[in-house]
């Protein structure tokens, strides 16, 4: 069983940049994929992000190419979100998660661990 303790959000400007971390503990952390995913209101969750337990090439939302990094260390066992150049459309509440297969990885029924939403707020 894993808990995820997920930090971060916040208010910013479009624009403007935000770094969500999520703490994973309990057994076999590095060996799960590690992802984010996020929920706007009044639409379904949708993926966003996501890491291979061994690390490599991360797997992005098309939405998000190219302005939002995600990273891990399985040392500390931690998943990172940078979020660069943010839009009044990434306005969300965002859930960090572990799935233990890299299969449907967009999908978030691949994911059985969730952490506490965060909230961010882009104004325009």
């Amino acid at each position: 069983q894993l808990q995820l303790v997920t930090s971060g959000g916040g208010s910013v400007q479009a624009g403007g940049s935000l770094t969500l971390s999520c703490a994973a503990s309990g057994s076999g952390v590095s060996s799960y994929v590690l992802g984010w995913l996020r929920q706007a209101p009044g639409k379904q969750r949708e993926f966003v992000g996501a890491l291979r337990p061994s690390g490599g090439e991360p797997e992005y939302a098309d939405s998000v190419k190219g302005r939002f990094i995600v990273s891990r260390d399985n040392a500390k066992n931690t998943v990172t979100l940078q979020m660069n150049s943010l839009k009044s459309e990434d306005t969300a509440f965002y859930y960090c998660a572990a799935g233990p297969q890299w299969i449907r990885i967009t999908s978030e029924r691949s994911y059985n661990h969730w952490g506490q939403p965060t909230q961010v707020t882009v104004s325009s």
